[in-house]
């Protein structure tokens, strides 16, 4: 699978681990920045992130910053992306199966690295379950978000 993966400063070190453990696994790694712990600003990597999944160079996409806060808020402005935060294995393939989320996100302060692989293991494995989640998922790329009808 070709995955783009991008970070802050404040998850530099997880990015590298994660990188490194998504290619021996045998994907296609884009490793979007950055390239030291330097201090930068997760929004710029965030939106990086975004575009390469939204023209399709990455197929997913993970996002890291200190809390995975910043950085999904970031992704998410994209309307052809949908990224989720997620803390345990569950809610990561939750987010695939019924939101057909295309970018995990993921906080290197709050997530170790066996956890963030775990999450990220259950995300690239999970398939969209489709049928009732279809018309939900076509909302959220709606510009603007269609208001909800009241039952009849």
């Amino acid at each position: 699978m070709r995955i783009a993966i991008a970070s802050d400063h404040a998850a530099f070190a997880l990015k590298t681990i994660l990188a490194a453990w998504l290619t021996e696994q045998g994907h296609d790694v884009r490793d979007l920045g950055p390239d030291s712990d330097a201090r930068v600003d997760y929004p710029d990597f965030g939106f990086k992130l975004a575009e390469a999944v939204a023209s399709g160079e990455a197929e997913r996409g993970i996002a890291l910053c200190g809390s995975g806060i910043g950085i999904s808020i970031a992704v998410n402005r994209h309307p052809s992306v949908r990224c989720a935060l997620v803390s345990e294995p569950l809610s990561a393939a939750l987010a695939r199966e019924h939101n057909d989320a295309n970018v995990v996100a993921l906080g290197a302060r709050l997530t170790g690295e066996d956890m963030a692989k775990a999450c990220i293991t259950a995300f690239l494995t999970t398939a969209f379950a489709g049928g009732r989640h279809q018309s939900r998922v076509e909302k959220l790329g709606a510009s603007p978000l269609p208001l909800a009808k009241e039952p009849a």
